[in-house]
């Protein structure tokens, strides 16, 4: 009855008949761990382009990546809507988003040493203009994560500041350069088919994460919760691991491919891969300030793992 009691309270709060609702139960079946996971959708969600083997391997590796970057949008967003924010909390969750990334980077193994050189070569012709470049969510993830100055390709970013159209500014993200020639402001097929896509999405997630981005949450803290060891030593983990170590993972397996030929490959999205992706180049950094002078000009050429923390 005590139980009874909580749901009545519960459904009647909302203007339900909590009668018709335990009535209901006496029809519904028993859940299934197949029927709550949807394991057979999730198993028919693999469709290859050629016959193949290693395509295989190749999909669902990119598909676990998506699945991955929604688990860190939804740890980023749990930060973003938090009202009463405290250095623990955020800590938190960046350790988990930082764990996710960890699983990113070593998960490049598997694909890197999962599969033949030859089988990836032949089907990687039939995904042209298609791109890992174009993961929308990684660009959410990028958005939510840091100001957009940040964001910024070096070269403009004197040109940009908060009053800037976010339209105008879309079109000088650093990723921009993967596939545009900003001498004759031509865009590649790459670019154009994923701004046809995506670019109305992410103004409106641009606008939204402005002002609650992870660096302006934290800058929003109390001077105090700001000089929390903890929670800086997370920002500056999430910041390396993300900008620094998944990256060369992903640039190190790229080159196992695209370098075993007797010529440098073109990645499937025509873009110049080795300077798009290297970080040295670009300087991507969430959270500048809370890196020195040295490691800001050495980002992304002498590895840094085990000193993002500070004592």
């Amino acid at each position: 009855m005590e139980i009874y009691d909580k749901l009545k309270e519960k459904y009647e709060a909302i203007g339900q008949n909590p009668d018709v609702h335990l009535s209901g139960l006496l029809h519904s079946k028993p859940i299934t761990y197949w029927d709550y996971i949807h394991t057979d959708a999730l198993l028919n969600l693999q469709i290859q382009r050629t016959t193949l083997p290693d395509e295989m391997v190749f999909i669902m590796y990119h598909q676990i990546n998506e699945l991955l970057f929604k688990m860190i949008l939804w740890e980023i967003e749990q930060v973003a809507d938090k009202d009463e924010l405290t250095p623990d909390f955020f800590a938190e969750r960046l350790d988990r988003i930082s764990r996710y990334f960890d699983m990113l980077s070593s998960s490049f193994e598997i694909m890197g040493d999962g599969m033949e050189v030859a089988q990836y070569m032949k089907f990687r012709d039939t995904l042209t203009p298609a791109s890992g470049f174009q993961s929308a969510q990684y660009r959410m993830i990028e958005f939510a994560s840091t100001e957009l100055i940040n964001l910024i390709d070096i070269r403009f970013r004197a040109t940009i500041d908060r009053d800037t159209p976010f339209s105008h500014a879309f079109n000088h993200l650093y990723w921009q350069a993967a596939g545009k020639d900003y001498a004759t402001g031509k865009k590649n097929t790459l670019l154009t088919l994923f701004e046809e896509r995506y670019m109305d999405d992410f103004i409106v997630f641009m606008q939204k994460y402005n002002t609650v981005n992870l660096w302006s949450k934290f800058k929003s803290l109390p001077t105090e919760s700001q000089q929390d060891k903890k929670l800086i030593n997370a920002m500056r983990h999430y910041d390396h691991t993300v900008n620094v170590l998944w990256v060369m993972a992903h640039l190190n397996a790229a080159k196992k491919y695209l370098n075993s030929g007797e010529e440098s490959a073109e990645a499937t999205g025509g873009s110049d891969w080795q300077k798009y992706m290297h970080p040295k180049y670009q300087k991507r950094i969430f959270f500048p300030e809370l890196w020195s002078e040295d490691e800001l000009e050495n980002w992304g050429i002498n590895n840094l793992e085990g000193h993002e923390f500070i004592e």
